[in-house]
């Protein structure tokens, strides 16, 4: 499967002494080529100036979890509002396919801050956790359905008294009534970044630990 507009892709390249994971979008495409939006490297914070003829490995995940590879070179570049990046658009053949690891999953009562829309926002609470995805409970007037992407802020306390935040966009894959005439949110993440994804992942195993000392 060909990567979709507005696609979330990863790119892993040399930079410096080290390889880096950049991180970009898919902001358009023709019969020939792929438009990305100029990559950018999190870990510096710095964009990522690609050169003509550059060779990247690109990879982004389908919605059922399934990691997508290839390899392509940068052909050109398009200025708009925003500046992209061409690269070449590979053939379905040259598209390798690498099952995601399942992610641990844990119930947890977290605060979670949910923006959606220019001004509506409000502050819920977890009910269960994983590296792949978060459900929530809100009440039933806030105007969310299937398909949405929300914007979100996650507030993790982990052992020892020590906290951190994990911020990522998430798609709502379910809602669904409770007794207490409010509504569960099933939300996949979306857009989340590494580093962000890790210290979930790091809260579920510890809260693992946790319950099976209980």
């Amino acid at each position: 499967m060909l990567p979709k507009i507005n696609q979330t892709m990863y790119i892993q390249t040399e930079t410096g002494s080290e390889p880096a994971t950049l991180r970009s979008r898919v902001a358009d495409e023709d019969n020939q080529n792929i438009y990305i939006e100029i990559p950018f490297n999190e870990k510096s914070r710095s964009l990522y100036r690609a050169q003509l003829g550059e060779e990247f490995q690109f990879y982004y995940f389908t919605q059922d979890g399934v990691k997508h590879l290839f390899t392509s070179t940068v052909t050109g570049f398009r200025k708009e509002t925003v500046s992209l990046v061409a690269i070449r658009k590979p053939s379905l053949e040259e598209i390798t396919k690498e099952q995601r690891r399942s992610f641990l999953r844990v119930e947890a009562n977290l605060e979670l801050a949910v923006k959606f829309g220019d001004k509506l926002g409000f502050v819920a609470v977890t009910e269960d956790l994983g590296g792949g995805g978060v459900s929530f409970t809100c009440e039933r007037r806030w105007p969310i359905s299937q398909n949405d992407v929300l914007s979100c802020w996650l507030l993790l306390n982990y052992k020892g008294g020590s906290v951190a935040h994990a911020n990522f966009e998430g798609e709502v894959v379910r809602v669904l009534p409770t007794e207490t005439d409010k509504h569960l949110i099933m939300m996949r993440f979306q857009d989340i970044g590494e580093s962000d994804q890790q210290k979930i992942v790091r809260y579920c195993f510890e809260r693992q630990l946790d319950m099976r000392k209980d």
